[in-house]
C-alpha cells in the first residue's frame, strides 16, 4: 500500500542523523534523484484510484517537502563545514579565485597610439619635469615678462621669486626648450605629458589635462613639411578620408602660426553639437619655430629652422571615442572605464 510506504519512509527520514557529507550525499541519492524513492512513490501514485488520490495527494506532497527540507538542512551543515575546512587546510583541489582583468584608460590608449604614429616618422619621445621655472615655461619661448600671452595660460604659481617664478607647467613646450638646450640639431621628438592651468572644471575644461607636443628642427625645414606630417598623422589616427584645414593663428613661440581643424568624426561634416554645426573641429595648434626661440636655446636661427605642434589628448580622445564630458577621464568611475576592457593592449 502507498500509504504504508509513505509512513515507513517518513520514519526513516526522521531517524536520519548524518555525521559526514558522505551521509548527506547518500541520502540525496536514495530519496531525491530521478530514480530515487520520492520519484518512485509519485509514479505509483498515478496508478491508485481517484478516491485514494484525493487522500494521498496532500500526504505525498508533504513527504516530498519533508525529504527535501531534511536534505537541505544537512547539506548546509556539512557542505559549508567541508568547504570551510578545505579552505583552512589549503585544499589544492578547490577552484582558484579568478582575478578580473582591468582595462587601459582611454587617455593611455590614445596617447600610445599617437606615440606609435610619430615613432614611425622617426620622432623620439622626450619628457621633462611638471614643476618648471619661468625660463623654460615662458621666457625661452618668447614670452616677455609683461607679455599679455602669459595671461592666456592661467598659471598655477608655486613660488614667486624675482626673475624666475616656479610654476606647474602650462604646456609641454618646456620640454622642447630643455631638449634644444641640451643637444644639437637635428631634433625630431614628441613630448607627451600632463599640464596644469587654473581653469574652472566643466564638461569642456579641466585644471589639469594631457598634451602631446612635437618638434622638428633641422636645416631647410618648411611649413610644407609641417603640413604633410600632420596630414599623415590625422589619416593614421582617424582614418583615410578625414579632411584637414589650417587656419592662421597666433602663438608667441611660432611664426607663422596656425590651428588645424579636421572634419567632425561624429557627424562626418554634416554639423552637430560637438562641432557647433560647422562640420569642423580644432584639434591642435602648430607653426614654424620662432627664430627668437632657437636663439634663446643656443641654436643658430640663420642656419636652422623647424616646426612645432601641440594637441590636447583629451580633445583627440573625445573625437575618437565620442566622449562628451572631460570630467569622466579623471573621476575613475568603473562603469565608464569598463567600456574599454576590449581595448587592453
Amino acid at each position: 500500500m502507498l500509504q504504508d510506504k509513505i509512513t515507513q519512509y517518513t520514519e526513516e527520514i526522521k531517524q536520519f542523523a548524518p555525521t559526514s557529507s558522505a551521509d548527506v550525499e547518500n541520502f540525496r541519492l536514495k530519496f531525491l534523484v530521478s530514480k530515487g524513492i520520492v520519484k518512485s512513490l509519485f509514479d505509483e501514485f498515478k496508478t491508485v484510484s481517484v478516491e485514494e488520490k484525493r487522500v494521498l495527494g496532500m500526504v505525498l506532497n508533504e513527504f516530498k517537502q519533508f525529504a527535501e527540507k531534511t536534505y537541505q538542512e544537512a547539506h548546509e551543515k556539512f557542505g559549508a563545514n567541508k568547504s570551510q575546512a578545505q579552505k583552512s587546510e589549503g585544499d589544492l583541489t578547490l577552484p582558484g579565485q579568478g582575478l578580473k582583468l582591468g582595462s587601459r584608460h582611454p587617455l593611455s590608449l590614445v596617447r600610445k597610439e599617437i606615440v606609435e604614429i610619430f615613432k614611425k616618422l622617426g620622432f623620439i619621445v622626450s619628457e621633462g619635469p611638471e614643476i618648471e621655472d619661468d625660463w623654460h615655461n615662458f621666457s625661452a619661448l618668447n614670452f616677455p615678462p609683461e607679455h599679455p600671452a602669459r595671461d592666456m595660460q592661467d598659471t598655477f604659481f608655486i613660488k614667486k621669486q624675482e626673475g624666475n617664478d616656479i610654476t606647474l607647467r602650462t604646456h609641454t613646450s618646456s620640454v622642447q626648450v630643455r631638449l634644444m638646450e641640451a643637444g644639437k640639431p637635428p631634433f625630431r621628438a614628441i613630448m607627451p605629458g600632463r599640464v596644469y592651468r587654473n581653469e574652472a572644471i566643466s564638461a569642456r575644461a579641466h585644471c589639469f589635462f594631457h598634451q602631446v607636443e612635437g618638434l622638428y628642427v633641422d636645416e631647410n625645414v618648411s611649413f610644407a613639411d609641417l603640413k604633410q606630417t600632420l596630414f599623415h598623422f590625422v589619416q593614421e589616427l582617424y582614418g583615410e578620408g578625414t579632411q584637414v584645414r589650417f587656419r592662421p593663428s597666433y602663438f608667441p613661440f611660432t611664426e607663422p602660426s596656425a590651428e588645424m581643424d579636421i572634419s567632425c568624426t561624429i557627424c562626418k561634416g554634416a554639423g552637430c553639437q560637438l562641432c557647433k554645426y560647422s562640420g569642423w573641429v580644432e584639434i591642435l595648434g602648430c607653426g614654424m619655430v620662432d627664430p627668437n626661440v632657437l636663439d634663446n636655446c643656443g641654436i643658430d636661427s640663420k642656419k636652422y629652422s623647424g616646426f612645432a605642434f601641440g594637441m590636447g589628448i583629451e580633445r583627440v580622445t573625445n573625437l575618437k571615442y565620442e566622449i562628451k564630458d572631460l570630467r569622466l577621464f579623471s573621476e575613475n568611475d568603473v562603469r565608464f572605464l569598463s567600456q574599454f576592457e576590449s581595448e587592453i593592449i
